[in-house]
């Protein structure tokens, strides 16, 4: 199993439409090294949902439900979407003030590569995230 991290503006799709739609395609992604990861994600690998956008805190954990595919917003083969179900709110979001004074999430892609919409997550960082929210 892999672990996943996607930001998203919560004003343009939020941890609460995720939790109310149950599952969603994970679309308009246009960057090429998010679209990298998206090609990587597997079903059934565990995903952080991240509020960017002044936020900036992981309010849940989803699933991939279904690997990628062409992304329905867009004609063009290039880009591709995978498909996410909702699993759980955490108790506590984990703030990226949080991430950042964590010394065990020094080299987290969220804090290397900000700018990155979907980034992959090493298991022992996806784990102590859990643990930061309870």
């Amino acid at each position: 199993m892999n672990y996943w991290l996607v930001k998203s503006d919560p004003e343009t799709y939020a941890w609460s439409d995720l939790l109310k739609d149950g599952k969603t395609s994970w679309d308009g992604v246009r960057n090429y090294a998010a679209r990298i990861h998206l090609r990587a994600m597997k079903k059934g690998d565990k995903v952080l949902v991240y509020h960017s956008g002044g936020e900036s805190m992981v309010l849940g954990i989803a699933s991939v439900t279904k690997e990628f595919y062409q992304d329905p917003t867009t004609k063009d083969e290039a880009w591709i979407s995978v498909e996410l179900k909702a699993e759980k709110s955490l108790k506590q979001p984990v703030t990226l003030q949080q991430i950042k004074s964590e010394k065990k999430l020094a080299n987290i892609a969220l804090i290397k590569i900000s700018r990155l919409s979907v980034m992959p997550v090493t298991p022992d960082e996806y784990h102590k995230i859990l643990e930061m929210a309870e």
